[in-house]
């Protein structure tokens, strides 16, 4: 029997980083935890439009934050 939990992934391209929650389903197979195909497509997606600086894009499927170099 497989269980279900939620999961925060974070997806870092560039200077920018979406945060997403996922859900991973765990059971006793020696696979596990695994997602579903079309998480693993939603994160190609925001991986993608991450590259491309489409932020619009990203935004749809996650919060994008922008990172910034700090001088010490």
């Amino acid at each position: 029997m497989a269980n279900t939990r939620k999961q925060i992934k974070y997806i870092h391209e560039g200077y920018y980083v979406a945060e997403l929650e996922i859900e991973l389903q765990d059971s006793d197979d020696s696979w596990s935890p695994t997602m579903s195909l079309d998480t693993a497509y939603k994160l190609d997606d925001i991986r993608d439009a991450l590259k491309n600086n489409d932020l619009v894009t990203a935004s749809k499927y996650a919060t994008v934050y922008e990172m910034k170099k700090v001088a010490i």
